[in-house]
């Protein structure tokens, strides 16, 4: 009699060893082979109430597309994911699953969750890698017009929901790539770029107009789109892209970056090729990352990358309390990455010619939560030293562009500066106008803004049908009995 599936192991994800992956820019994890995925799926205890799909914020039916990779049906496990999700491969690597579907997992409760991040993943590559995919099926025309601003993870999940619905949709991109954040924010060894490509011309197969190097708020501003484009309806999927400082003195030294920059540099600019292009980036020796998050942990490995020596990462509160996954935070441990914990520079210093020498650090205690529920770091007194330093990285958070809210003066924002919005809708205070993702929460997950983008498209198809404005929220699904699994 077989075993039941709790009691088989989770399927470890093979990927390259630390000393080799820290001297180029491939893919960290290989992904399952064909045995591993369909052993891992075996495992899944296909609840009655499936509580993962609740845990996914675009409600992908998992034990739906887990069962077909059981049974080998491979192309039809990524079908099913393609309902709800054109981007499996992507999000497949880089959600985090481990605090949203996969925490809620029957298995969790006593063991490993099924690793339905890394199936996913696999259908995604298995999908693409054969070239066979079946697009879903199309509306007929509505011959309503849609605006999508912003090509990120947000963006391009309405504008495909939107599609399938029936509308026009034309995506509207600021710089000269698709893919938002997605392009110029996660480097190659977490998301290669061939991959969010090929995910990306999904849409144009899908009939959304898409337009690069695009400046909405400067170019046209939404009024301009609405009045004189001629479309119906807009959704503002910008993001957070704003740089954020420490407001330390020596920020403006030669060697500073904001994580946003010597990202972009890096990932869009290629400055991780030097065969594609000569982009500038200080290529230092000894480099601090100021931060805690996934966007520090994608500095410190991207410096270290770049011919970094010695890569410290500064972070004020403890290990426990660092936001990052904790696969990211195990990758940088493993590749020698130097964890600085209860720290934080209070200044940047110089040389003569207004390059950064090294950065005043001083130590840290934990004291009281704060408002976001983890403890807050107390500064010590006397406790000051010196770090010498080439570069220095601030991965301290991003805000939201005003570019957009500037031009757009009945558009409500918050006092932080990102626009106001339903949440179960995105309808904003403007007629016509939804928004949704990090221009709307602040720096969020890649899977929440496409939960956003599919809420916003949803409640756009009914704006567009009925012209109620605001839109009201989606009826919800009656309750059936609990899952006992």
């Amino acid at each position: 009699m077989a075993d039941h599936p709790s009691k088989n192991p989770r399927q470890p994800m093979p990927e390259q060893p630390p000393e080799e992956r820290i001297h180029n820019f491939n893919e960290v994890p290989y992904g399952y082979a064909l045995e591993q995925a369909m052993a891992e799926a075996s495992r899944c205890l296909r609840c009655k109430k499936p509580r993962c799909i609740l845990g996914c914020p675009v409600e992908v039916d998992i034990p739906g597309f887990v069962a077909q990779v059981q049974e080998g049906r491979f192309h039809k496990a990524a079908q099913k994911v393609m309902e709800t999700n054109l981007l499996p491969a992507v999000c497949g690597r880089v959600c985090p699953q481990e605090t949203q579907c996969e925490i809620v997992c029957v298995l969790a409760k006593k063991g490993d969750p099924v690793a339905i991040g890394r199936l996913e993943r696999f259908v995604g590559d298995w999908e693409r890698e054969h070239g066979d995919s079946t697009l879903p099926d199309l509306a007929p025309p509505t011959g309503k017009k849609v605006a999508v601003v912003g090509s990120g993870p947000g963006g391009l999940t309405c504008a495909a929901d939107l599609a399938k619905m029936g509308h026009a949709v034309t995506v509207f991109e600021a710089l000269h790539e698709l893919g938002g954040v997605l392009v110029y924010g996660i480097p190659e060894f977490r998301l290669p770029k061939h991959i969010l490509k090929v995910e990306v011309d999904r849409l144009r197969q899908l009939g959304v107009n898409l337009m690069t190097s695009t400046v909405i708020g400067k170019l046209d501003t939404i009024e301009d789109l609405m009045a004189e484009e001629g479309f119906d309806a807009v959704f503002i999927a910008t993001g957070a892209g704003l740089p954020v400082f420490m407001g330390i003195p020596g920020e403006n030294l030669l060697g500073v970056y904001s994580a946003n920059e010597f990202l972009t540099r890096s990932n869009l600019m290629r400055a991780y090729d030097p065969r594609q292009g000569d982009t500038p980036i200080a290529h230092g020796k000894r480099v601090m990352v100021i931060g805690g998050g996934n966007v520090a942990m994608d500095s410190a490995r991207t410096a270290l990358r770049l011919g970094a020596d010695h890569v410290i990462l500064s972070y004020r509160r403890s290990r426990d309390e660092m936001p990052a996954r904790l696969e990211e935070i195990h990758h940088a441990e493993d590749e020698g990455i130097d964890f600085e914990l209860l720290t934080c520079p209070i200044e940047f210093r110089g040389d003569e010619n207004g390059r950064l020498a090294s950065a005043i650090v001083q130590k840290m205690e934990l004291g009281e939560p704060d408002s976001s529920g983890r403890r807050r770091p107390v500064p010590i007194e006397g406790s000051e030293y010196e770090e010498p330093l080439d570069v220095a990285v601030v991965a301290v958070g991003a805000g939201a562009n005003p570019l957009i809210s500037s031009t757009t003066p009945d558009l409500e924002i918050n006092k932080r500066g990102y626009i106001v919005a339903d949440p179960s809708t995105g309808a904003t205070s403007k007629r016509g106008v939804f928004a949704g993702g990090d221009i709307v929460t602040g720096s969020a997950t890649v899977i929440e803004a496409m939960g956003a983008g599919r809420k916003a498209a949803a409640a756009i198809d009914r704006y567009l049908a009925d012209g109620v404005w605001p839109p009201p929220p989606p009826e919800k699904p009656a309750e059936d009995g609990e899952d006992q699994g």
